[in-house]
């Protein structure tokens, strides 16, 4: 879902941020979102001995001529701490062919996010360049924004601002609740691999022969899962849980899970059984829309677990 724009830091952006001051100090890093991949190191060499050569490789998280919805975060990564800041964001320019204004943030100094205040405008063309390196470009398609209400236990879609359907869900239990505020969809899986080891939930009092704890879940083909944060927050099909609890009890480990059937039924069987909400949401999601959640009983997710930079103010978005 991601992509590396190599080069991007090449000209004028690599050359000042090779030409940093040594001993300004660095910042620690927040999270990068899934699916980042890595380019070859880009080397430069110092023109104005002798100062330091700092060499670092970005990768971006939209890719060229690609659609993306009305919350997607143009990110850039750094694969290390970034000296001068404010000369690297200099070098990168992000616009729009709609009217918002749009400005940067720095998440520590290896994450450099870009957006407007609030979800861009359907049909418009972001671009993002820097120094010498070609243009990348892509397109904010329809809006969808779905709002899911933990106390009402219920998923209402909204797209280009109509409601489009609404569907029972079930959210985080009280003892691992789901977090409140606008989530951004990073990636998305036909089925993913679902160990509660990964997020450290085990159940109470249990070990294994070998006398380690035994995880709360282990779901190896959970479907139609919509990656929302960085942490593991996705929103899913549940085909374990009978369909009586959606809509009425919050059960999950965090998640926002809909009814759905096992992986191994047929396209066929999807489309004439009774259960596939999972399915139907999946199929009209793209990368970059918004999930909203409200009233539950967690914190609002932080800006940088995930493409969730919605969830800082515009007040301190510079």
């Amino acid at each position: 879902m991601k992509y590396n724009l190599a080069g991007l830091l090449m000209g004028a952006l690599l050359l000042t941020a090779c030409q940093a001051p040594a001993d300004r100090p660095e910042a620690t890093s927040s999270p990068t979102p899934s699916g980042t991949r890595s380019t070859p190191p880009l080397a430069v060499e110092p023109t104005q001995a002798p100062r330091p050569v700092e060499s670092f490789t970005a990768s971006l998280s939209v890719q060229d001529g690609r659609t993306y919805g009305v919350g997607m975060i143009p990110s850039l990564t750094f694969s290390k701490p970034v000296q001068d800041t404010a000369a690297v964001r200099g070098a990168v320019k992000v616009e729009s062919t709609g009217a918002q204004e749009i400005r940067a943030h720095w998440f520590g100094t290896q994450r450099l996010d870009f957006r407007p205040a609030t979800y861009w405008t359907p049909g418009d063309v972001v671009t993002v360049s820097g120094a010498t390196v070609e243009p990348v470009r892509f397109t904010i398609g329809r809006s969808q924004v779905s709002t899911v209400d933990a106390a009402a236990k219920t998923m209402t879609v909204k797209t280009d601002g109509k409601v489009s359907s609404a569907v029972p869900i079930t959210t985080g239990s009280n003892e691992h609740p789901t977090y409140n505020g606008a989530m951004v969809v990073s990636e998305m899986f036909d089925t993913v691999h679902m160990d509660a080891k990964s997020v450290g939930i085990f159940k109470p009092s249990e070990v294994d022969e070998e006398g380690r704890p035994v995880p709360a879940y282990d779901i190896p083909d959970v479907p139609n899962a919509i990656r929302l944060t960085q942490s593991g927050t996705f929103l899913h099909g549940n085909y374990w849980k009978p369909k009586s609890i959606l809509g009425k009890e919050n059960t999950s480990a965090g998640c926002i899970g809909l009814s759905d059937l096992k992986p191994d039924e047929t396209e066929a069987g999807f489309q004439k059984k009774d259960g596939t909400q999972a399915k139907g949401f999946f199929d009209s999601t793209m990368v970059g829309d918004v999930v909203e959640v409200v009233n539950s009983n967690d914190a609002t997710v932080r800006p940088d677990n995930g493409l969730n930079s919605w969830n800082l103010s515009w007040d301190r978005w510079s």
